[in-house]
């Protein structure tokens, strides 16, 4: 090589280490911005006298213990405590089963184990570890390719769109699977759901194919005001459900997988090898009964109340003058749902931020992200604390956020 191309090669080297220096630089201020948002973000909902929901994780050590004040009510705190899912552990996982009309059910520590768990029992049956599900759904965008990574499960995309799938998408996929994944409501969507009729023809277009029926249920408990059905009769549809304890019921954390009975006790045996047969849950375990006891019955009112906010912030984003303002759906199907604005990522988080931080009120208290070119997105949870908003409060925080943001 000459002199002058290794010298030309060391500029192009020298020139390249310091675009990867720049870019890392500039990867590690965004983290650093992004750290500081969220903290100012936990802040805010802590310090904020009204909101639309309060998560429980944003509250302190002290608060959280609360939730399991006045247990003893629920549960006779005298008997002796669990060890490896025994006891209080056992009675959770019945009252899972009950509510949901299947014959028995398993405590998980999380829904990325039972699903895994659950998914792997029904290959084993059918001999086929083929899954079809959509494109946005909790595995494929969350979970780092769980399924196949660790299960052996081979997903496949029924669809991408920001829809449910259809019958004839599921009935005419090009390749067999031996489980169709279903999750209700549907989150990256916009938290969608079928109608009745459209969810009972795509489990019937399963069946036609000889799979079996999985629902991604995390949220499943609120599903109940937009098919006019019970619990029972929803998961009645699917031959395994999934349940979180905390995404909607506020507890600690933990889930369910219920289903057969054969189906439960091999995926107890995998729920050990997962590492998921926990020594002793009942902090857990109990912050579940409580949340089956005091937030499920009030999710059909908060999801009648997601209606009335949803109407007021569209009302309110029109009336401020934003264009290309939504709600989506414009009718929330549970209670939660997005907003889209016109506007970057930054300048929407700032503004809720500001506008919490100013008045004690926090409109938007979720992260927003961007859903395009010069469009952000958030999303709404109504929540208890929601309850307590007319239409005319969300229409007059709408009017306070959007002057900020446009100022």
């Amino acid at each position: 090589m000459s002199d002058t191309a290794a010298s030309d090669t060391a500029e192009r080297d020298e020139q390249r280490e310091e675009q990867q220096e720049d870019q890392q630089e500039e990867r590690d201020g965004q983290r650093a911005r992004d750290a500081r948002t969220r903290e100012r973000r936990v802040a805010a909902l802590r310090g904020a006298r009204r909101v639309l929901a309060r998560p429980g994780f944003v509250t302190t050590l002290r608060e959280r213990l609360a939730l399991l004040d006045g247990l003893d009510e629920l549960y006779d705190l005298d008997e002796p405590s669990d060890l490896y899912g025994n006891g209080v552990v056992a009675a959770l996982e019945e009252r899972t089963a009950a509510l949901l009309g299947m014959e028995a059910a398993a405590f998980f520590p999380t829904g990325t184990m039972a699903q895994q768990v659950a998914l792997r029992c029904w290959a084993g049956r059918t001999g086929n570890p083929v899954v079809a599900l959509h494109g946005l759904g909790h595995p494929e965008v969350h979970e780092r390719n769980a399924f196949s990574r660790v299960a052996g499960l081979r997903p496949v995309r029924l669809t991408g769109e920001p829809r449910q799938p259809t019958a004839d998408e599921v009935r005419d996929f090009g390749e067999p699977f031996g489980a169709l994944m279903l999750e209700l409501p549907l989150r990256e969507a916009g938290y969608l759901l079928p109608t009745w009729e459209e969810l009972t023809e795509v489990v019937g277009a399963a069946r036609e194919r000889d799979a079996v029926v999985h629902f991604d249920g995390a949220r499943l408990w609120e599903c109940t005001v937009h098919f006019g059905r019970p619990l029972a009769e929803i998961a009645g549809l699917a031959d395994s459900v999934y349940v979180s304890f905390y995404k909607s019921l506020g507890g600690y954390g933990g889930a369910a997988l219920a289903g057969p009975r054969t189906l439960v006790e091999e995926a107890k045996a995998w729920r050990h090898r997962y590492g998921g047969q926990v020594f002793q849950q009942f902090p857990t375990v109990l912050s579940a009964l409580a949340g089956l006891e005091r937030e499920l019955p009030r999710l059909p009112e908060c999801v009648a109340h997601a209606r009335v906010v949803a109407g007021a912030l569209r009302e309110g984003l029109a009336a401020a003058g934003l264009p290309w303002a939504r709600v989506h759906p414009e009718v929330p199907h549970t209670h939660e749902f997005q907003v889209w604005l016109p506007c970057t990522p930054e300048a929407a988080g700032e503004a809720a931020l500001r506008q919490a931080e100013e008045t004690g009120t926090m409109l938007f208290s979720q992260p927003w992200d961007a859903a395009g070119p010069g469009i952000a997105l958030t999303e709404v949870s109504v929540g208890a604390s929601g309850l307590e908003w007319t239409a005319d409060d969300v229409r007059t925080a709408v009017a306070d956020f959007a002057a900020r943001l446009t100022a």
